[in-house]
């Protein structure tokens, strides 16, 4: 393996994201993560765990430059749907030891709540949408692997 330097730490300046196909190029910062739901299981003296369920959540916060589908999310809720999104992550740091590249797709994604409207003066504005998702859903389309 060869020699890890500081600049091979990634930056997530070079973070995408498309949101059912479309680049959000307003994108500040986005998270997914899956927890694992457990129950204790008493073995003897010990106390240990069993998975039973995985949950996926996320955060997704843009510069607000857009609308981006906040009225179609609101129509839909309106008329009782839970439209489902599709997103895709990558992150490309031209740093990255190999020129490697993390990607990933994460699809049924429903989002939890929407802001309206939201404004503070003299401030940029952002928005952040949080969401859940399947984890059996999500997926590494690449992965920023160890060369040996």
């Amino acid at each position: 393996m060869s020699r890890v330097t500081g600049r091979n730490q990634i930056s997530g300046n070079w973070g995408q994201l498309w949101w059912n196909g479309e680049l959000v190029y307003e994108i500040q910062s986005f998270e997914a993560k899956v927890t694992p739901n457990r129950e204790d299981v008493q073995i003897g003296m010990d106390v240990d765990s069993k998975i039973i369920s995985l949950k996926g959540e996320g955060t997704m916060k843009v510069k607000k430059v857009f609308s981006r589908g906040k009225k179609k999310l609101l129509d839909a809720w309106r008329k009782g749907e839970d439209p489902r999104s599709k997103f895709v992550y990558k992150l490309s740091d031209p740093d990255t030891v190999g020129r490697q590249v993390e990607q990933g797709v994460i699809n049924n994604v429903w989002f939890n709540e929407m802001t309206l409207s939201q404004f503070e003066m003299g401030q940029k504005l952002e928005e952040e949408y949080t969401f859940g998702f399947t984890p059996s859903d999500a997926d590494f389309i690449e992965t920023i692997d160890v060369e040996g």
